[in-house]
């Protein structure tokens, strides 16, 4: 069974995007994957299609009607399980376990929010799990819908060409990805480093883990909590 992606939007026009391009692009034309756009403004039942309105309480911005979204929701996930995420900055961050665990799923919904955000009582009323990519403001959740899928996606059998590519990458075992280099063995002045034309396998693995290590240590010692560090 392929993985079908709703997405819940706006702006529909924005997809697929990159995804409909390389090999995310392919992978979409064999059918290992579907992507569905759901325009939110769809549901709305007055004349306008009006999908948002001022915050109660008061304060700057408009908030997307739950009324609305939840009538969309529901449309898209009629008859399936699969799993329901807001793309949304106060989310819990994403991480390559959470990619590898939707990428065993059927699917996703995936509601792309904008303005000040989205009715709360939606988010508890239709169990909508919060994802964030990031610790920074987007102008909605469409770029960061799709940098969910194009994570999930690379990863999805048959997507990329050698299977061992998903496998030597950083946050894939829970360390940065070590330096790579190709010809010219002198560039600039600067060599490839030796034992990585030694032919030496072993010491080659060595070599990538320690550097691997060491730049995890460098640049994101938090993800070191559980492992040991050799420089």
């Amino acid at each position: 069974m392929s993985f079908r992606a709703s997405v819940l939007t706006l702006y529909p026009e924005m997809f697929p995007g990159h995804l409909g391009l390389s090999l995310s692009g392919k992978a979409l034309a064999r059918g290992d994957w579907s992507l569905e756009t759901v325009q939110i403004r769809d549901f709305a039942t007055d004349r306008h299609r009006t999908v948002d309105d001022t915050p109660a309480g008061g304060g700057a911005g408009m908030v997307l009607k739950p009324d609305v979204l939840a009538r969309a929701i529901d449309h898209a996930s009629a008859g399936d399980d699969r799993p329901r995420l807001l793309m949304s900055p106060r989310g819990k961050p994403l991480t390559q376990q959470r990619v590898r665990e939707l990428a065993a799923c059927n699917g996703a919904i995936i509601v792309c929010g904008r303005f000040e955000g989205i009715d709360q009582r939606v988010i508890d009323a239709r169990g909508l799990e919060e994802v964030s990519i990031g610790d920074y403001i987007l102008s909605g959740g469409e770029p960061a819908a799709m940098v969910l899928l194009d994570a999930i996606v690379r990863i999805l059998p048959g997507v990329m060409g050698n299977e061992l590519s998903g496998v030597h990458e950083s946050f894939e075992d829970g360390l940065l990805e070590h330096p790579h280099y190709t010809r010219p063995q002198n560039w600039e002045g600067r060599d490839i480093p030796p034992v990585l034309t030694s032919g030496n396998h072993r010491e080659i693995e060595k070599w990538r883990l320690a550097e691997a290590r060491r730049l995890t240590a460098e640049r994101r010692p938090d993800l070191l909590s559980d492992q040991p560090v050799t420089k």
